[in-house]
């Protein structure tokens, strides 16, 4: 079976998320989740892929990220692992492979998803029970988004800043979001559209985007009726809570 290739376009949000070989740890000590903090800041440079949201796990990373040509985001992940894994095995005196395959993604649609994307990334470390509140973690976005602290990582996205006209408007407002009820049906949309390498938005967002790639945009269903196309179109904009 053909591998389904990479959806990306420049310019618009890209979720990320990459897991350790057989989900084994990947960050031993907070000097670790410090490097790959340096080093995601050195190759998004490098490779012209802002970041917006960040969270750094024990085993895996979540990234949400605005690439500006159609390779930046494989090329930003390329040179990070090279830099980490490196970095990594040297210090740990081993060798051989560090994450698990391919890292996934999904396109996300900026008015619908980008703010429920972000949320969904900064509160990973709260639903793992690693934490009780975002503001508790210390290698995620919140620490800017929802602290006002600074984080040279970061560039705050138009959504993010039609917020609010200040910065503290800005934080509260983001608070709010985190701490409204739970996520429901828009994780799971995430999450799908993620593992599936596919767009996640609403029916528009979808069609918009098989016009101008030329492609599928989301996966065929298995099993049942499946349009020649292969592309399903669903509306997950309705699966928001």
């Amino acid at each position: 079976m053909a591998r389904w290739p990479r959806l990306t376009a420049p310019g618009i949000p890209m979720h990320i998320t990459q897991r350790g070989h057989n989900r084994a740890a990947t960050f031993l000590c907070e000097e670790d989740f410090g490097q790959y903090r340096e080093f995601l800041r050195h190759a998004s440079e490098r490779e012209n892929c802002t970041i917006h949201a960040y969270a750094l796990m024990s085993n895996h990373v979540h990234l949400l990220v605005m690439p500006q040509s159609t390779t930046s985001a494989s090329r930003l992940m390329q040179r990070l692992g090279r830099l980490y894994v490196r970095y990594f095995n040297t210090r740990y005196h081993r060798s051989g492979t560090l994450w698990e395959g391919r890292f996934k993604s999904a396109l996300v649609e900026t008015s619908t998803y980008y703010l429920t994307c972000s949320r969904y990334i900064d509160l990973n470390p709260v639903r793992a029970g690693l934490v009780r509140s975002p503001a508790d973690y210390a290698w995620s976005s919140f620490a800017c988004l929802g602290l006002g602290g600074p984080d040279p990582l970061l560039t705050l996205h138009p959504q993010y800043l039609a917020l609010g006209d200040t910065a503290l408007q800005r934080c509260d407002a983001y608070v709010a979001l985190c701490d409204a009820a739970n996520m429901g049906r828009s994780r799971s949309a995430i999450r799908r559209a993620t593992h599936g390498g596919a767009a996640l938005g609403c029916k528009d967002f979808k069609q918009q985007l098989v016009r101008e790639l030329r492609r599928p945009v989301t996966r065929a269903r298995h099993g049942g009726r499946r349009r020649k196309s292969g592309l399903v179109i669903e509306d997950e904009a309705s699966e928001m809570s």
